[in-house]
């Protein structure tokens, strides 16, 4: 018994030395504000509890447009498209719950109504009657469910290799997946998230996620890597990752006529093309614009070419500069 009892008791020294020097501590939030939150980011309260990390800019008298980043991301993924188009619009961004400097809700939830309420509240604050509002990946799938919610305020929708339509796969589709996304699903692994997050790790499903890896720069990695890291948002990821999912139906898209842009890269491995088609199918007033060679990440992958689908669509549907009322409500 005594050499048992040194066995475990060894074992377990063991255990908690592999435990430590593997261990990667929360980032520092002041650090992390000095780092990422310069001008022009504030931080706006919101009544659901919420201090947001955002940025507002272009003239406050142009179209407003609404950005979400995807699952995992921050609000600075949108850098390529407001600096060619905050010039001509006014871009809102925003760290959603469990994101980036946002960091954890006041609750603990996650679920899709929390995301759902945020849009509204930051639409709120910032006096915004109408907007069009764009989302990639999870953020996408937000941008439906606001849309489904609040139909009025939703001038028109850009979905970005979007999450909510079934998971659609077609013999080309790559199976091989994304390793960050298959821990996040994995119960009792994704537990150890919470503690242990290599960099390495990040960088892996950041570069299994485009297909364009010139922007997997360390500078990214780096990012990436630090915002998970910010206090809560592991634990975020893990509770998000935990939920039941329920794809949307056709006929909640059959009810959703604002004009709808969906762009994708046809070597998305996350969400594959044929989400996309389903989507172009069952939104009745949109347009399906796809980009060769490009992955998860259009916005970051070909900038130029995405934001001229989106001028483009904009110009063709008569999304242009706020009428002289939005313009007022938005002051």
């Amino acid at each position: 018994m005594k050499t048992l009892g040194k066995f475990l008791l060894g074992l377990l020294v063991l255990v908690g030395a592999i435990f430590l020097f593997f261990r990667t501590p929360d980032t520092d939030p002041v650090e992390m504000r000095a780092k990422y939150a310069g001008e022009p980011s504030q931080f706006v309260e919101l009544p659901n509890g919420l201090n947001v990390h955002l940025r507002d800019e272009g003239p406050r008298d142009a179209q407003p447009i609404i950005l979400l980043h995807g699952s995992n991301a921050d609000l600075l993924t949108w850098n390529p498209w407001v600096e060619r188009l905050a010039d001509q619009y006014r871009i809102i961004r925003y760290d959603s719950a469990g994101h980036g400097l946002t960091g954890a809700t006041p609750d603990g939830t996650y679920d899709l109504p929390t995301y759902v309420e945020t849009v509204d509240q930051v639409a709120d604050a910032l006096g915004l009657e109408q907007f069009i509002l764009g989302g990639n990946s999870m953020g996408g799938g937000h941008s439906l469910a606001y849309a489904l919610a609040h139909p009025e305020r939703v001038q028109g929708l850009i979905l970005v290799d979007a999450g909510g339509p079934p998971r659609l796969k077609k013999p080309e589709d790559d199976e091989g997946g994304n390793i960050g996304f298959t821990i996040a699903q994995t119960p009792g692994i994704r537990e150890l998230m919470k503690h242990i997050t290599p960099r390495s790790l990040v960088e892996k499903s950041f570069r299994q996620s485009v297909s364009n890896e010139a922007i997997v720069t360390e500078e990214a990695i780096d990012r990436y890597w630090e915002m998970l890291r910010h206090p809560g948002n592991r634990a975020a990821t893990i509770a998000r990752f935990g939920q039941t999912r329920e794809p949307f139906t056709e006929e909640q898209m059959a009810g959703l006529t604002m004009p709808s842009l969906i762009i994708w890269g046809d070597q998305d491995a996350l969400i594959p093309l044929a989400a996309g088609e389903w989507l172009d199918t069952y939104l009745p007033n949109s347009q399906l614009v796809v980009f060769e060679n490009i992955g998860h990440l259009p916005m970051e992958e070909a900038p130029d070419d995405s934001v001229n689908a989106v001028t483009t669509w904009m110009n063709e549907a008569g999304l242009g500069e706020a009428s002289v009322d939005e313009a007022t409500s938005a002051e």
